[in-house]
């Protein structure tokens, strides 16, 4: 199991981050062993977002070796053309060091913004990256970037995924552990993978797991705070976290993108230095070092 750590887009504590605490994070994400560092991607959400790939650029000088990952960028909101050019930048930027992961976005509210009927968003996906590639193969060539396509799981996805993906991004806060084991069956099995956004929090105060669960993150992705607890998501004490790490593991994950919920930088050395030791990968993995 490898791991990988979303860089602070959205304003959970303060109304914005600067270039330098993003840049602290990213190195502390580094010094801690995080093998990627990860971007999501939207127009407009529920609290204020930092730019995804203006930020994954701002952080490039602090990111060490780190794999930089885009989970995902928008090619339909933001324009097969622009966003080849920009994962182009990218990965030329970083020395051949990006990921680029990919979707249709799942926010009306992106949609509406780029005048794009939301339920053509698949259709245009698929034109999307099939422009993309033809793009990157131009701008990067020899040796594009690696395209890794989004889905949660359901059977029109994953047949994108086969089908178009050099990799799968699954979500942490729409599949499970046995959805994703069920999903993971139906694609070629030399295809990576890895499980995006992951919401972490690492306590042993049971109120305040409850409190991020209920009061920051249902509201924040229009959820019952039910549902929510009935994922495997890292927010609880590390044996917990460390139990619903393992059962991704056991389901086939090969990788998970954590994204702290809150004190982002004591939150990523929690999550490396008390849940990763607990962790049970099976025997055919590749340890974390």
């Amino acid at each position: 199991m490898q791991y990988g750590a979303h860089l602070p887009l959205i304003a959970f504590e303060r109304a914005t981050w600067s270039l330098a605490e993003v840049c602290d994070y990213t190195r502390r994400a580094a010094a801690l062993g995080y093998r990627f560092l990860c971007a999501n991607d939207h127009l407009f959400f529920q609290r204020p977002w930092l730019d995804g790939p203006t930020a994954l650029a701002a952080a490039l000088e602090a990111s060490a070796d780190m794999t930089l990952a885009t989970t995902v960028a928008l090619p339909v909101i933001r324009g097969p053309v622009a966003t080849a050019k920009m994962l182009a930048a990218l990965d030329r930027l970083s020395g051949g060091r990006l990921v680029a992961g990919v979707g249709p976005g799942s926010s009306r509210r992106d949609y509406a913004a780029a005048g794009i009927e939301f339920e053509q968003r698949w259709k245009r996906f698929d034109e999307a990256v099939a422009a993309m590639r033809s793009l990157l193969d131009e701008e990067v060539a020899p040796g594009r970037p690696p395209i890794w396509i989004a889905s949660w799981g359901s059977p029109a996805g994953l047949r994108r995924v086969a089908a178009l993906g050099d990799g799968w991004l699954a979500s942490g806060y729409n599949t499970t552990p046995e959805a994703f084991s069920a999903a993971r069956a139906a694609l070629p099995r030399q295809l990576p993978n890895a499980v995006a956004t992951m919401w972490l929090c690492v306590t042993d105060r049971r109120r305040e797991a409850e409190h991020m669960l209920a009061d920051v993150l249902a509201p924040m992705l229009n959820r019952p705070a039910e549902a929510l607890r009935a994922l495997a998501l890292p927010i609880g004490s590390p044996q917990e976290c460390a139990e619903r790490i393992s059962a991704y593991a056991q389901a086939g994950a090969e990788r998970v993108f954590v994204w702290p919920l809150a004190d982002p930088l004591r939150q990523l050395e929690a999550f490396r230095e008390r849940v990763v030791p607990l962790v049970q990968s099976p025997a055919s993995q590749e340890p974390e070092h």
